[in-house]
C-alpha cells in the first residue's frame, strides 16, 4: 500500500472510528457496568472484569479526547502552518504530559501497582541533553519510562521506534508533529535508518532525551534466538557466545545507538532497565495479571560523556558489556509481589 493510502487509512478512518467507538462505549456505559460486575465474581481474581473495563474506557478517552484536542491545535495553528513552531511543539509537550500524568496515575490505582526508581535523580533544570539507551520489555515499560522522562526529569522526549505503532493514531499524529522517527523493521523497504536516527539526534536542546531502544524489539525467547543467529550469521562468534549468556535481554544492535552518538557529542548517556511489566505485551497477558499487586523498579545509570570510548568497536564493546550489566541487575531485581490489596503508587 502507498503511503498516501496509508496515512488516509489511519488519518480519515482510524482515527474517527477510535472516537466514535469511545462516543458509543461512553453512551452504552451503564450495560458494560452491568455487564462486567456480574463477570466479575465469577472470574479469578478481584473485580478482574471491572477493573478491565475501566482501564479499556481510560485508554480510549484519553485517546479520543487527544485526537480532538490535536484536531483543534491544527487549525489554530493555520490549518498546521505553524504546527512545528516552537511554540505549538511547547504545547503540544504540555499536552502529552498532562495526558500521560492522568492516564499513568489511574492505570496505577486500578492495576495496584508501585513505582520504585533507582539511580540519578531527577534535574528539575537540565543544562546538557542526554541519549536514553533503554532495555525494551513491553508497552507498559516504555509508557513508564516516557511518563518519567516527561514528568519527573523536565525532558522532552525524541523518539526512536517503530513504524507499526504509527496504526494508534493518537501516537501517529503526535509523533509526526514532535520531533520523532518511526523506523520500519522490513528489510524490503531499503531504508537507511541510522541516517534517520542522526538527523533525529543533531541539534539537540539541553533539555532534549533522545531515546533509542537498541535491542530493536520487545524481549521473546525467540527474538532472542534470532539475534544469536544473527551474529552467528554475521562471523560476530564471540558476541553470540555473549549473547548465548544473556536470559532477560536480547544482543543489542549497536548502528543506531553509534549513529546517535556521533550526531549528538554534547549529550551525555542515561541506560535505563526496568523489570515488573516484562512478560504483559498482549491485552491477555493484562487480563491474567489483573489485579497486578507489583512493584515495577527502574534503574537508571548516568554516563558522562568523558567515559564513552570514541573509536566504533570500543564503543560497541562498551554497550555490550552494559547489556549484560542490563541483564544482571534484572535477574537480580524479578517482580516483588506486593500484599494483596496493600500496593502502593509513587
Amino acid at each position: 500500500m502507498s503511503p498516501v493510502l496509508l496515512w488516509a487509512l489511519r488519518r480519515l478512518v482510524i482515527a474517527p472510528a477510535v472516537v466514535l467507538l469511545t462516543a458509543l462505549l461512553l453512551v452504552t456505559l451503564p450495560v458494560w457496568v452491568i455487564v462486567a460486575a456480574a463477570l466479575s465474581p465469577v472470574l479469578p481474581g478481584r473485580w478482574r472484569a471491572l477493573r478491565l473495563l475501566w482501564v479499556v474506557i481510560l485508554y480510549l478517552t484519553a485517546e479520543s479526547l487527544l485526537l480532538l484536542v490535536l484536531l483543534g491545535l491544527w487549525l489554530a495553528s493555520g490549518l498546521g502552518w505553524r504546527l512545528r513552531s516552537p511554540y505549538f511543539a511547547g504545547i503540544h509537550y504540555e499536552l502529552v504530559q498532562w495526558v500521560l500524568v492522568v492516564v499513568f496515575r489511574e492505570a496505577k490505582r486500578v492495576l495496584a501497582l508501585r513505582i520504585r526508581t533507582v539511580g540519578p535523580a531527577p534535574v528539575p533544570h537540565p543544562t546538557r541533553p542526554i541519549l536514553v539507551c533503554c532495555r525494551h520489555a513491553g508497552p507498559g515499560d516504555s509508557f513508564t519510562l516516557m511518563y518519567a522522562l516527561l514528568h519527573w526529569y523536565g525532558r522532552e522526549p525524541r523518539v526512536v521506534l517503530k513504524d507499526s505503532l504509527a496504526w494508534d493514531p493518537a501516537i501517529d499524529v503526535l509523533l509526526n508533529r514532535i520531533p520523532a522517527a518511526f523506523i520500519s523493521t522490513d528489510p524490503a523497504q531499503g531504508e537507511d535508518f541510522e541516517s534517520k536516527i542522526a538527523r533525529l539526534a543533531s541539534n539537540l536542546d539541553p533539555n532534549d532525551a533522545f531515546v533509542i531502544f537498541p535491542e530493536g524489539g520487545n524481549f521473546t525467547a525467540a527474538r532472542r534466538d534470532r539475534a544469536i543467529a544473527r551474529l552467528h550469521k554475521l562471523g560476530l562468534v564471540k558476541m553470540a557466545e555473549r549473547a548465548e549468556q544473556m536470559t532477560h535481554v536480547l544482543a543489542p544492535r549497536p548502528g543506531g545507538f553509534l549513529a546517535a552518538l556521533d550526531a549528538a557529542p554534547d549529550a551525555d548517556v542515561v541506560l535505563v532497565a526496568h523489570t515488573g511489566l516484562d512478560h504483559m505485551l498482549t491485552v491477555g497477558d493484562v487480563w491474567r495479571e489483573l489485579p497486578m499487586d507489583k512493584e515495577l523498579v527502574m534503574r537508571w545509570w548516568e554516563v558522562p560523556r568523558s567515559e564513552i570510548p570514541v573509536e566504533r568497536d570500543a564503543r560497541i564493546e562498551w554497550l555490550f558489556g552494559w547489556w549484560e550489566e542490563i541483564d544482571r541487575w534484572v535477574e537480580e531485581h524479578r517482580p516483588v509481589e506486593l500484599p494483596r490489596g496493600r500496593a502502593r503508587t509513587r
